[in-house]
């Protein structure tokens, strides 16, 4: 119902960071290997919630009028559904995007400090 909400609302988080830091870790990306890739955590977490929005139009549970979710306006035992739904599907998925994230920068950051001290032993890239 609302599980989108949860990446959606970590990925305006991640985006503001990025945007604060963004010219300080550029100078620095080797210090800041995750930081310098931020841009793909928001990337990942933006397109995934548009995604899981779109795919909960199309199934009638978010709609162009207010309160845009329709578990909010049935009221009582919806609304507990939603918040557990968000509490437990919505982390989760937030949870493993950041997560899958992080092995990725991990990842990139290694292989690029290998790659670099392997040039300066004289080796042919």
């Amino acid at each position: 119902m609302a599980c989108f909400l949860v990446p959606t609302a970590e990925a305006v988080v991640t985006t503001v960071v990025e945007k604060a830091t963004g010219k300080k870790v550029k100078e620095n990306a080797e210090k800041h290997p995750f930081l310098s890739r931020m841009n793909w955590l928001n990337n990942m977490l933006w397109g995934g919630s548009a995604l899981l929005a779109f795919e909960h139009v199309w199934h009638g549970e978010v709609v162009p009028w207010f309160p845009f979710l329709t578990a909010a306006s049935e009221g009582g035992e919806a609304v507990s559904e939603m918040l557990h739904e968000m509490m437990t599907s919505g982390v989760a998925m937030a949870a493993v995007v950041t997560v899958v994230w992080a092995g990725m920068a991990l990842t990139a950051h290694t292989l690029k400090k290998k790659d670099v001290s392997f040039k300066l032993r004289g080796g042919k890239a």
